[in-house]
């Protein structure tokens, strides 16, 4: 492994690591969050923050509301109750869209990609604020052409970094299922945001995709932007989050770096299970962990 390649950040919290706790430089917070269907409470969040510049995973059984809670960060569902900020502006009221042009941009567990669309005209599509969508604008090809040449060679090279630039002009029917989660993190990009949120984005995948997947999510914190991910692969867990957030039924049952929270009796009852022995990063050696020793 290089020495260029990322670490586990370390002093991302204030305090003893437990449910709501502060961290040193917040990118999003949530506070009093609730969101009911019905008489189901799907998510009760009294206090939760994202720490900046770190890749944070946020695990717990099905059903425990994690997506949910995605959907609410993200503006695809209100809350009931409760106030969101990121990077100190309210998000309350916000839709997904308006979010996302603040530099909060998410993928999907079940990939988004138009079928009928070309790759490159998929990644096309992620830009902002295209002139050329304008009603008036798009039919005076000076005013838009300048800048689709741009997006253009922005989108043509985020698929030779995901390795689908060969794919560029097929149909994104035709990709498997790997490539579909691979050109949805590249479209992602084409907002250039400061904070990405993958839900699953490991679910379905081939194994021979995964590593480049891992690849790809830790190469996004080593450009300077901050990760949120949902998962059920606990290895995959352990190998890249620094930190670590656990729900269940809906709340924040536990928080702290992977291998504190990992090794906390109710979260193994509640959810990991008692053979989660191998660590993916002993098998990859991908990631050192620099601890506040090492440090000084």
């Amino acid at each position: 492994m290089s020495n260029s390649e990322p670490v586990k950040a370390t002093g991302l919290h204030v305090g003893e690591a437990s449910p709501g706790v502060a961290k040193v430089d917040p990118i999003l917070k949530a506070s009093n969050v609730t969101r009911k269907f019905g008489g189901l409470t799907a998510v009760n969040v009294e206090h939760v923050e994202i720490p900046r510049g770190a890749i944070t995973a946020l695990i717990g059984p099905n059903g425990a509301g994690k997506t949910t809670f995605f959907n609410l960060l993200t503006g695809f569902d209100s809350p009931d109750t409760g106030t969101m900020e990121f990077n100190g502006k309210s998000l309350s009221g916000m839709r997904s869209h308006q979010i996302a042009k603040l530099g909060q941009v998410r993928t999907f567990q079940l990939t988004k990609a138009l079928s009928l669309l070309t790759v490159l005209e998929n990644m096309k599509l992620g830009a902002t604020d295209q002139a050329g969508e304008k009603i008036l604008g798009s039919l005076i090809p000076q005013i838009w052409r300048k800048q689709e040449a741009e997006i253009e060679k922005r989108a043509e090279e985020l698929l030779r970094r995901f390795k689908l630039y060969e794919k560029k002009e097929d149909f994104a029917a035709s990709l498997s299922g790997g490539q579909r989660k691979l050109l949805e993190m590249a479209r992602a990009l084409m907002t250039n945001p400061t904070l990405v949120m993958l839900d699953e984005p490991m679910a379905g995948v081939n194994p021979a995709l995964t590593e480049s997947l891992l690849e790809h999510v830790l190469d996004l914190k080593k450009e300077g932007m901050t990760v949120l991910f949902v998962e059920h692969d606990m290895h995959m867990v352990r190998h890249i989050a620094d930190w670590v957030i656990v729900m269940a039924e809906g709340e924040i049952v536990a928080e702290g770096p992977p291998d504190q929270v990992m090794k906390e009796q109710a979260v193994i009852d509640a959810y990991l299970g008692s053979h989660q022995e191998t660590d993916l990063g002993v098998v990859t050696g991908r990631i050192d962990i620099i601890d506040d020793g090492e440090k000084k």
